[in-house]
């Protein structure tokens, strides 16, 4: 991984991928105690970040490669920015995801063309011997949604486009929240700011219990979750960071962040009162780190993501009931 696969896969998906803004409220810099800057890839093509990193592996396959068809697992974000650039490449795309994924996510995938897979999370399944199963037999590639060095060079372009945005605003120096499941995301940023602005530093968020990134970067070695299901921020739940990005955040990466269920929700809802932005409860786990923790933060601004905002209603009204007047 370095920074010109980064520059490349920007340059093959300019005019493909929104370029997100850069939000603030003072509302929000009130209750963080510094200015709070925020990156809503929740308005990105298929409502994540992970469109980027989708389109990035597909558009740099071998056109041969490329029509044979492409298979991807995912809980829901990683799967509808699959199948859409897929469907773009006029290839087709398996998505395995997890039974208990959000009914929102498992029919926007079908909707987007893709043949879905359903395995049992709880009970076991293993959804890499179903994907290796399914990928042999039909011959198609597979793309990780996070130990992919494309899909991560897709990624580092949200990177690319913090450090010009926040250059605009002024903010040259900064901590930046990125929500992380097995690092693709805060890997791809890490690297991008390196080159684009060295003075900000990445710092992964996570939700409890789900917290093997921030962890792992404590032990020096990569450690697992004991659980594979039982949070509302499905969408950043891995088992254990990946081969390929633990080692980037080990290098650029510090210290990692957590949150509660409930503190997501919260910030959910602050970033719809305060931003009308709608966010999911794993896409708004950094905002809830700038906003809850700000204790472990330094300096006057702090950049944040908001990763994804593919929520079921339900879980949308849980977080206003709860929070809309907080």
């Amino acid at each position: 991984m370095n920074i010109e696969m980064i520059r490349a896969a920007a340059t093959r998906l300019d005019g493909h991928v929104v370029r997100t803004p850069l939000l603030n409220s003072p509302f929000l810099d009130a209750i963080a105690g510094r200015r709070v800057w925020i990156k809503p890839e929740c308005l990105q093509h298929t409502g994540s970040f992970k469109y980027r990193g989708a389109l990035a592996a597909i558009s740099a396959l071998e056109p041969s490669v490329r029509a044979r068809g492409i298979i991807a697992y995912s809980s829901g974000n990683h799967a509808q920015g699959i199948a859409k650039a897929a469907m773009q490449a006029g290839t087709a795309a398996v998505i395995i995801m997890p039974q208990d994924a959000p009914r929102t996510k498992i029919d926007n995938t079908h909707t987007l063309g893709a043949e879905v897979v359903l395995y049992d999370r709880v009970g076991g399944e293993d959804r890499d011997a179903i994907g290796a199963e399914i990928a042999a037999r039909r011959n198609l590639t597979l793309i990780k949604p996070f130990d992919n060095a494309q899909v991560i060079a897709g990624q580092g372009t949200t990177g690319l486009e913090i450090a010009a945005q926040a250059k605009d605003a002024g903010v040259t120096r900064a901590d930046v929240l990125v929500c992380c499941g097995g690092g693709g995301f805060a890997s791809g940023v890490a690297l991008a700011l390196e080159a684009e602005a060295p003075e900000m530093r990445v710092r992964p968020a996570e939700p409890a219990n789900f917290d093997d990134v921030a962890r792992s970067l404590v032990a020096g070695t990569r450690l697992s979750n004991a659980q594979t299901s039982g949070s509302l921020c499905d969408a950043i739940i891995s088992p254990t960071p990946g081969e390929i990005t633990f080692p980037i955040l080990q290098r650029l990466a510090g210290p990692g962040l957590v949150v509660s269920d409930d503190e997501a929700l919260h910030a959910m809802a602050l970033a719809f009162m305060h931003l009308k932005v709608v966010a999911e409860p794993g896409g708004a786990v950094a905002l809830a780190a700038a906003l809850f923790r700000p204790e472990t933060l330094a300096g006057d601004d702090v950049i944040v993501t908001i990763s994804g905002g593919n929520v079921d209603a339900g879980v949308f009204q849980m977080a206003l009931s709860r929070h809309a007047t907080a």
